[in-house]
């Protein structure tokens, strides 16, 4: 698509009505053909170091525990934890509101 406005055998017009895209974005890809894989800033909601801290002094808390303490969304620490590299536990045990006598799995 950018070559072939490019090299003039189509217009800006004809491109964005064949491809059914914005003439904005056609023209911002002209201008940086440069495919951004990272991000241009830092996260600014939930610091990384104040989350490792909170998931090591916290490790068995769910998402909302933390999202309250940090005062962000559950969401905002999903995305923060997924981020990090740091996935849910896959534990075999009960929530901590059940207890184990209550629990049908043995550890």
């Amino acid at each position: 698509m950018i070559k072939s406005v490019e090299n003039k055998d189509m217009s800006i017009r004809q491109a964005c009505t064949f491809y059914n895209i914005s003439r904005t974005t056609l023209q911002r890809w002209l201008k940086n053909q440069v495919i951004k894989q990272t991000r241009d800033k830092p996260p600014n909601k939930i610091p990384n170091k104040l989350l490792l801290k909170d998931v090591a002094q916290y490790s068995d808390d769910y998402m909302y525990e933390r999202a309250q303490r940090l005062g962000c969304s559950k969401s905002g620490i999903e995305i923060a934890l997924k981020r990090l590299g740091i996935s849910q536990k896959k534990d075999l045990g009960t929530s901590k509101n059940v207890s184990d006598e209550k629990s049908d799995v043995s550890k």
